[in-house]
């Protein structure tokens, strides 16, 4: 699904695991929670700015172009705006 997103939707999306145990008991979730919260807070931190954003416009009249492909040399994957 990952690759589908990135690739269909404009989408990156990451998997993290928090332990080795694939399927944690109910009553160890909130001590995984615990234990991983303060990691989980400062990745998003750094990562949330990382990128561009914005809006697409016309040069001269300033409204908004839907569906406009944006190409950043060296990076082989264009992506599409949105309205």
């Amino acid at each position: 699904m990952q690759d589908y997103n990135y690739v269909w939707a404009n989408c990156f999306e990451i998997t993290l695991e928090l332990s080795c145990c694939k399927y944690p008991p109910a009553s160890e979730l909130q001590k995984e929670w615990e234990n991983n919260r303060e990691s989980l807070l400062a990745f998003i931190e750094q990562v949330v700015h990382i990128g561009v954003k914005g809006f697409v416009r016309d040069a001269v009249t300033g409204a908004g172009l839907d569906n406009a492909t944006i190409a950043v040399a060296g990076i082989a994957h264009d992506i599409t705006a949105g309205k």
